[in-house]
This record gives C-alpha cells, sequence and structure tokens, in this order.
C-alpha cells in the first residue's frame, strides 16, 4: 500500500473512531510501529489529526475569531440558546461567558426578565443590555481579542467574590474521559474559577466538540450538571449520561 494511500485511511479511521492507537493501526495495516509513527506525526504537523502518547485523535473545530465564529453553526447555535433558556430562572444571579452560543442566548433573554447577569463578554454585555430588568456585571482582566473575553489575574480576583447561581459555559471540547479543555492556559483557568464558584453549570455544545479534548483541561466532565446539544451520538452521550450529566438533545434544524 502506498503512503498516501495509508495516511488517508488513517484520517478516515480517526474521523470514524474519533481516537484509534498505535497498536490498533501496527493490526489494521499490517505494517511496522515505526512506520505508524511517522505517518502519525506527518498527519499532525499538517494539522489533519492530534498525535497523543500511543496513539491519535480527531482534531476538534478551528480556533477562530469570534466574528468568525458567529457566522458557523448559527441556527443550531440559536436552539442550543433556546432551550438554555428554558432552564435559566429569574432573581438569580447567572453566570454567561464569551462563546458564540451564549450570545445568541443572551439576544434571546426576554425583554422583561429579571436578573443579574455576570460575564466576561462586551458582545454578551451590549446584547443584555436591551434589557429593561437585568443588572449586568462584567469582569475585568486582559482582553483576548481572538476570544473576545476578559481572562486573567482581575478576571480570577472578581470570580472570588461571587456565588452564582447558574453558569453557562460555552464549550470548546468536551470528552467523557478527559473532561472540559480548551486551546487557551488562561481560558482554562477562567472558566475552572467559573464552574468553582457556581451551584448549577449546563454546556452548550454543537456536537462537533464533544468525544474530542485540547491541550489545557479546565475540569473534569462530571463537574459540568447538564449538556445541551444536537449531538445523535447516543453511544457517546451515554459516557456523558454515566458521569451522571444531565443530557437534553435538541433537533437539527
Amino acid at each position: 500500500m502506498l503512503k498516501k494511500e495509508r495516511q488517508n485511511l488513517i484520517i478516515q479511521a480517526i474521523n470514524f473512531h474519533k481516537h484509534v492507537t498505535t497498536a490498533e493501526l501496527v493490526a489494521k495495516f499490517n505494517c511496522s510501529e515505526d512506520t505508524i509513527r511517522r505517518d502519525l506525526r506527518e498527519l499532525d504537523q499538517k494539522g489533519l489529526i492530534k498525535r497523543i502518547y500511543n496513539g491519535a485523535i480527531r482534531i476538534g473545530p478551528p480556533v477562530t475569531t469570534f466574528e468568525q465564529r458567529l457566522t458557523i453553526k448559527t441556527e443550531i447555535k440559536k436552539q442550543l440558546a433556546q432551550k438554555a433558556l428554558s432552564f435559566l430562572r429569574e432573581d438569580t444571579v447567572i453566570l454567561i461567558d464569551g462563546s458564540t452560543t451564549n450570545y445568541y442566548l443572551a439576544q434571546a433573554i426576554p425583554e422583561n426578565f429579571a436578573a443579574t447577569f455576570i460575564t466576561n463578554s462586551p458582545y454578551v454585555a451590549i446584547q443584555l443590555s436591551n434589557k429593561r430588568n437585568v443588572n449586568i456585571i462584567t469582569l475585568g482582566g486582559i482582553f483576548a481579542k481572538r476570544a473576545a473575553v476578559s481572562l486573567g489575574v482581575e478576571a480570577l480576583d472578581a470570580l472570588r467574590t461571587f456565588r452564582i447561581d447558574t453558569y453557562v459555559i460555552g464549550i470548546h471540547n468536551l470528552d467523557p474521559d478527559n473532561g472540559v479543555s480548551f486551546h487557551s492556559q488562561q481560558e482554562a483557568q477562567v472558566k475552572k474559577k467559573m464552574i468553582d464558584v457556581a451551584d448549577n453549570v449546563i454546556a452548550l455544545a454543537t456536537s462537533d466538540k464533544l468525544g474530542l479534548y485540547s491541550n489545557f483541561i479546565c475540569c473534569a466532565a462530571d463537574k459540568i450538571d447538564q449538556l445541551i446539544t444536537d449531538s445523535q451520538d447516543e453511544e457517546l452521550l451515554a459516557q456523558f449520561a454515566k458521569k451522571h450529566i444531565e443530557v437534553d438533545q435538541i433537533k437539527k434544524a
């Protein structure tokens, strides 16, 4: 088998299974471990897969700017936001971070909804400012341009002064075994603190973000109380349920 053909089949296997071991690929293609390791290294360098210890995983959604992400899977994100809205309660303190799905959640808050919202996103704060009966607290810190959120020591210090009723977290990657993870260490740290100060954590995640993990771990999967997703992967969702996460599925638009 030619190298190019083998590497294409390796990519297909990783995309289908999401995670494969080196030993599995050696057996599948009847070649040496060194050959598979070279293939995985080349594919990783091209950004087609992500190498991990003793294997490889499918890469997650690309890291893009906030404005770019607003245009991706817009209708699904709006559906996730509408579903999340039904779990928010008036006269409570609600933390909404700066994910694009949360931007659409802020848009969907009813005009007369009364609550205190905390956010590290100016985009979310602007959407909430149109609602008459909400109080808005914005977190300071270093503004991360690509994520369009405030991060760093100032944000962490401010979070220590709050006790949150409900935190709606935007997800980059969520895996049953490896938990919630992000490409940015600072973002992982701030969201970990957000989870720590919240009584209830609701995760909003499109299907392409599940079953994968990034370099910086935020928390274990079981720190999430509720997952709202469009994923129809029943086997994967059952793994989250085993972590005592309440799973709510929406139908794709």
